[in-house]
């Protein structure tokens, strides 16, 4: 039986615990602490492509070589353009501030983005639920939730409720309490950082 290592409020453990819930893959869970750090330990670093090569059905990944480019693209953009902003969206919404515009301006770039990649589809995979929409649905729901609104783009709010009903969704969703205090995690942390850069002179 695998040992899922995660945490309810990482999102990038969500991806993973998803996974494992869509494909019906036993797994025995292991909670970490992220105040400790443990998430960055080896074996936390499971990864989407070895569940998909090690049990294949129901597969999640494309067929085509233009479906599985368009998969990781998304992928990648999730990855390194939206989960970086993640902390300072959690400040922003912790705060109750205007908002940083470079950081509110860049996410609704993605956004747009992402509208595309899911034209007219019910998911990124087309028809059905592909490894686009697990990397993506372990973050737009959160995001959401911290209040940055998707009715500027229609497609993807609907399909933010879609894949939100499904059951790995609802049983992975985290708590108004857990949430709150993640939120107070990661706003203490972006305020540590920001006076750290403040005395080196470098803010």
């Amino acid at each position: 039986m695998l040992t899922f290592y995660y945490h309810p409020l990482s999102p990038i453990a969500r991806r993973v615990w998803l996974a494992l819930l869509e494909k019906q893959i036993p797994h025995e869970p292991v909670l970490v602490d992220l105040k400790a750090r443990e998430n960055l330990q080896p074996d936390y670093l499971a990864i989407l492509d070895y569940l998909e090569v090690q049990f294949p059905q129901p597969a999640l990944s494309q067929s085509t070589p233009q479906g599985i480019a368009r998969m990781k693209m998304v992928q990648l953009v999730i990855a390194n353009e939206l989960m970086p902003k993640l902390p300072q969206l959690v400040f922003l919404a912790d705060e109750s501030s205007p908002g940083d515009i470079a950081t509110l301006q860049h996410v609704q770039t993605v956004f747009t983005f992402l509208s595309e990649q899911l034209g007219e589809a019910d998911y990124f995979g087309g028809d059905r639920l592909a490894l686009a929409d697990i990397t993506a649905g372990a973050a737009l729901p959160l995001i959401r939730r911290l209040g940055v609104d998707l009715q500027n783009y229609p497609r993807l709010d609907t399909w933010c409720d879609r894949v939100a009903a499904r059951p790995a969704w609802q049983q992975t969703e985290p708590t108004t309490t857990d949430l709150q205090a993640w939120k107070r995690w990661i706003t203490a942390m972006v305020k540590r950082r920001q006076r750290q850069l403040s005395k080196t002179g470098t803010a």
